[in-house]
């Protein structure tokens, strides 16, 4: 990855920005710039130079975490809060104008920094400056969320069978977890979301108790998380006979999803892409049954910038990667949704996420 540039961008939009120098308290933004995957560190960035702060458990993963990126940058150990405050303290003398992230900086802490921390500079709020830089992935990025998907595939490909044997949601949940672990995986993207018959009908179920049993609709919503990158896929299976209802849901989403992704490309408004699935779901009559926007940014995070929703601002650019996950829920049926990752391309998009979409056990 190309870690080692990514200060050099974010310096070129502070003077936009109003500050001369940022300090970076969010740490997934941090582990973007650096490679640091600590948790605990405040990073400085100033127009000629990098600071990170951090604590003693990380002196020596700092060190050689940010060598292993390519990131030049002063490594600050402080045993102690007053210590790490000394440090940055000394690495502000001659800043004027000092950006802090608005979104991930507590109200505690701004008093804080204003009054003890950073006396007679002026703080300035700052809105995701690191952020959309993280929103165009480069190929290294790309790469491990592609790894992270492959691992969720194969763990489904094994897992897949319990659906027929009886087991609970919380088994199957447990399982696909343990394989995607078992292929390398660091752990599971987000807490893995299996939701049979009625409970398919609530998007954000949690796996629990219930057995999945004959005439179940099994929502599967879960992903890989690798070297900090995230993988994110949903799939749907029918246990034994569908209903006639069930079978239209399926069919339907299934369009929905294939329409999104088709509308997926460099330059296309995001509201377009949400408008394509919706527009499908909205002539089967259940557009009131799709409760939740088409898709979201995948990287670092699970949730990030650019939103794929009704609500969504800007346009797709090559390198973005989203997902596109259509669905409708209807209590006395259960629920369908299916997800795949893609990355933007000039072309239109690349699946990210592989795993088959029969409907069927």
């Amino acid at each position: 990855m190309e870690v080692g540039d990514r200060a050099k961008r974010l310096r070129a939009a502070l003077p936009d920005a109003g500050c001369d120098a940022l300090l970076v308290t969010n740490l997934t933004n941090i582990r973007y710039l650096t490679g640091f995957s600590g948790s605990a560190a405040m990073l400085l960035v100033h127009r000629g130079e990098m600071v990170l702060v951090t604590d003693g458990r990380y002196r020596d993963q700092a060190a050689a975490e940010l060598a292993a990126a390519g990131v030049d940058a002063e490594v600050q150990v402080g045993r102690t809060t007053d210590e790490q405050r000394e440090h940055l303290s000394l690495a502000t003398l001659g800043v004027d104008r000092l950006g802090l992230e608005a979104e991930h900086v507590t109200w505690a802490q701004e008093r804080r920094f204003r009054k003890t921390w950073f006396d007679g500079i002026d703080l300035v709020p700052t809105d995701g400056l690191v952020e959309e830089l993280r929103e165009v992935k480069d190929a290294g990025e790309v790469a491990r969320i592609e790894a992270a998907c492959a691992m969720a595939d194969a763990a489904l490909a094994a897992v897949r069978h319990r659906l027929g044997e009886g087991a609970t949601e919380a088994e199957v949940a447990l399982e696909l977890e343990w394989q995607m672990r078992r292929l390398g995986a660091d752990g599971p993207s987000f807490e893995t979301i299996v939701a049979a018959g009625p409970n398919g009908a609530h998007p954000h179920h949690r796996a629990g108790g219930r057995r999945i049993t004959e005439g179940d609709l099994v929502v599967i919503d879960f992903g890989a998380l690798l070297d900090g990158y995230h993988s994110d896929m949903t799939r749907t299976v029918m246990v034994g006979e569908a209903s006639a209802t069930q079978a239209r849901m399926y069919a339907v989403v299934q369009e929905a999803q294939a329409a999104g992704v088709r509308a997926v490309r460099e330059g296309v408004d995001a509201t377009a892409v949400d408008e394509a699935c919706r527009a499908v779901v909205r002539e089967a009559g259940w557009e009131d049954a799709f409760l939740h926007g088409t898709g979201h940014g995948v990287g670092l995070d699970i949730h990030e910038a650019p939103r794929v929703s009704t609500t969504g601002d800007g346009k797709l650019a090559d390198g973005h990667v989203v997902t596109v996950e259509p669905g409708v829920y209807l209590a006395e049926h259960g629920g369908v949704r299916i997800e795949d990752t893609v990355v933007v391309t000039p072309e239109g998009s690349r699946l990210l996420t592989r795993a088959p979409k029969d409907r069927d056990l």
